[in-house]
């Protein structure tokens, strides 16, 4: 696929929870429809003219779902040894965000080699989006400094910055720890620089979408600085992060969708903390290595290839290969969202899912409950609530709140709480989130290598 938001032929999705066909156009729905297809359809259906590649979904389903072998939280797998060490550190961390002890739980396994944290709450608590607003967490907002524009590629002054209140590292441990989902370290990312890492960039990528107003496209190409783009691809002799940072700096130039808007801010999120926070030059040489495998596009399979399976000219042999930055988990609690998290809600009216960029909304949680509003059309940031109306209201007609207010038929609260499930539940919550996954750095990668 394009890097920029050129449509693809039209495809049919077979929607079992509206018992009708929706018509895709647009890579704006992109990274899981996949899951509609092989969680909600029967096996019957889905490609039945293939049922080799329909078993091979199911198993790919099975390999990325890591929530159901009784193992919720954080985990650390390695040598009992490198344990204690961890232990300790993570211990250091908790005391520091000033976590309460009597908000988590921790315990080896029987043979001492796994350490898993996870959060005192029911076990059948699995919601994130409203950790904030608990007042036993305590939860506060955390200041951060972010380049400017004549601070860009520099270090730090505070003459070159902007201060940003953001998601906290406090929010983004006690989510990660919150039951409903697994996230391992395990091999050489089994240690507590690896957990402080993956802390740092999910709260980088939120930074850096807290305040986006980047130009819709609705429906015509993608606009780029041609400066540093062609068509959604870095000119020769301009670095990665250099092209990527210039959509952040100069927002004015750019018409993006949001499938673009989205995979543009994972990148960003995770280069920026690379290069200028963790000052690690290797590791960002590795990121940047891999966003170009292949291809030279730092754009395209971004994400797991799996999350286009979903198309009628799929290539069957491409489904277990994995994104160049990006992995993905199956089986997440519909209100289970970690700041950082890249998510999608369908859009599941027929008519207006035909529409070029309106068969759903790809998000990022920003944390305190909020979700990215790369446009600015609702002040920075949507609620949950306010964000899966957006998405509801499309079937009104409703395509800009600035324009088409009159067009917005209010919902009772009982209708909100139905649209704040799984689709197949008949909300508009798709089960699967795509995240940049626990790094640290191979000793030796090829072109081919790519991060689980």
């Amino acid at each position: 696929m394009p890097a920029s938001d050129t449509p693809p032929a039209t495809r049919q999705l077979i929607l079992p929870l509206a018992q009708r066909t929706v018509l895709i156009k647009n890579p704006c729905h992109v990274p899981v429809l996949l899951l509609l297809l092989t969680a909600a359809l029967p096996a019957s259906l889905v490609l039945a003219a293939n049922p080799d590649f329909a078993a091979d979904r199911i198993l790919h389903r099975q390999a990325f779902t890591s929530n159901d072998r009784g193992e919720e939280g954080v985990k650390f797998a390695c040598a009992e040894q490198q344990l204690l060490t961890v232990e300790r550190e993570m211990l250091g961390y908790f005391k520091q965000l000033d976590i309460a002890p009597k908000l988590y739980q921790h315990a080896y396994s029987a043979d001492r080699t796994g350490l898993l944290f996870q959060l005192t709450t029911p076990p059948g608590d699995v919601s994130t989006v409203d950790l904030w607003a608990r007042p036993e967490m305590e939860i506060r907002n955390q200041l951060v400094r972010l380049p400017n524009k004549q601070g860009m590629g520099q270090a730090s002054s505070q003459d070159k910055t902007t201060l940003v209140l953001t998601v906290s590292e406090k929010e983004i441990v006690l989510a990660l720890m919150q039951h409903g989902r697994l996230t391992e370290f395990s091999g050489n990312q089994c240690s507590f620089q690896a957990f402080r890492d993956h802390v740092g960039t999910r709260q980088n990528i939120v930074a850096w979408t807290e305040r986006l107003e980047w130009g819709w496209p609705d429906g015509s190409r993608a606009r780029w600085n041609k400066r540093f783009w062609h068509n959604g691809t870095p000119l020769p002799g301009v670095s990665i992060s250099t092209a990527v940072a210039d959509a952040f700096f100069n927002q004015k130039k750019y018409a993006i969708g949001c499938y673009t808007a989205t995979k543009l801010a994972m990148i960003h999120g995770v280069l920026d903390y690379y290069k200028r926070i963790k000052n690690s030059p290797a590791e960002l040489r590795e990121i940047e290595h891999r966003l170009l495998a292949g291809d030279n596009d730092p754009l395209v399979r971004t994400e797991p290839r799996a999350v286009w399976a979903f198309e009628e000219d799929f290539d069957p042999g491409e489904l277990w290969q994995k994104g160049k930055l990006l992995t993905m988990r199956y089986n997440i609690p519909a209100k289970n969202f970690i700041p950082g998290d890249w998510g999608y809600f369908l859009n599941t009216d027929p008519a207006t899912a035909q529409k070029t960029g309106y068969e759903g909304a790809n998000v990022i949680y920003l944390g305190r409950g909020m979700f990215d509003d790369y446009y600015n059309d609702h002040h920075h940031a949507y609620l949950l609530r306010e964000k899966l109306d957006e998405v509801f209201q499309w079937r009104n007609k409703v395509f800009s709140h600035r324009r088409d207010l009159a067009n917005v038929q209010p919902l009772s609260a009982r209708d909100i709480e139905n649209l704040e499930q799984t689709p197949e539940r008949g909300g508009l919550i798709m089960d699967v989130r795509v995240y940049f996954p626990p790094f640290a750095r191979r000793k030796a990668s090829t072109p081919s290598d790519h991060q689980e």
